[in-house]
């Protein structure tokens, strides 16, 4: 008969991961059990886990951790896509973060992966037409994160955000499947149109660091903008842009630039 970490880890392979580094961890360093315990072991699932610590990370003497644990665990009951795309994310951060080396990482640490599950939460709030509380978890997002994305853009899964300070996302932009930013990354708007006004960003689009795309322009699948690029205009798939304002300057390079993450141009 399989034990029960055996069969765990046939049902959740993600979580079961996690629960093992939790444990190695705390081996290696016993002074960080009470937090490893109380974040990862304590829980049943990786879904009560996370809302455990998106609670503890957006409590304000404003709002308090059990008031915001009870909303987050009926947003995951009521929409397990969130708990979907929060697994899709975690993966994707190990799988281009050459600084991410366990799964834990994110789920403990990382402020990037964080902010952007507490923006699905948001989401999820606004569409449910619970406009005050999702302008509250934006607030708390920025204050704590120093990431700020509206509640109602739009983002796929498989998303890193890596390092992710200053990172702004505006109100009707959309960002796709499998996208990677890093630091200071902004999808804004160009004026104070208040219409759909800021830019549709493609699948597997890497973005590079200080990048600003402004306005509603589209971004085609599997594009790169390089870093500190101002991008003003629409984008063919598959091409690299860089400048002010951003020119194309060439091909992708590769199938995926959000995976490969290279983020050098050799010419063509």
């Amino acid at each position: 008969m399989a034990t029960p970490q055996a069969q765990l880890a046939e049902i959740d392979p993600v979580w079961s991961r996690i629960r093992g580094e939790a444990e190695d961890a705390i081996a290696a360093e016993p002074l960080m059990g009470g937090l490893v315990h109380s974040s990862v072991l304590h829980h049943q699932s990786f879904a009560c886990a996370l809302a455990y610590r998106l609670s503890l990370k957006l409590a304000s003497d404003e709002m308090p951790a059990q008031i915001l644990r009870e909303i987050i665990d009926g947003a995951y009951a009521a929409e397990p896509e969130l708990v979907v795309s929060a697994r899709a994310d975690l993966v994707a951060t190990y799988e281009r973060d050459p600084a991410c080396h366990r799964f834990l990482q994110p789920l403990l640490y990382f402020k990037g992966y964080q902010a952007i599950q507490s923006y699905r939460l948001g989401h999820w709030l606004w569409q449910e037409n619970r406009r005050d509380l999702a302008y509250f978890v934006q607030m708390r997002v920025s204050e704590t994160f120093g990431v700020d994305i509206h509640p109602a853009a739009r983002i796929g899964r498989g998303v890193m955000i890596d390092h992710a300070h200053s990172v702004v996302i505006g109100e009707t932009a959309v960002v796709g499947d499998n996208v990677s930013m890093l630091h200071s990354v902004t999808l804004g708007g160009t004026g104070k149109e208040e219409q759909d006004r800021h830019p549709k960003i493609g699948n597997g689009v890497l973005i590079g660091a200080g990048a600003k795309v402004l306005g509603n322009i589209r971004i085609g699948d599997c594009s790169r903008i390089a870093a500190g690029s101002v991008v003003l205009i629409d984008i063919p798939a598959c091409k690299t842009v860089a400048g002010v304002p951003a020119r194309i300057v060439g091909e992708a390079g590769c199938a995926q630039p959000s995976v490969s993450m290279d983020q050098t141009f050799k010419g063509e």
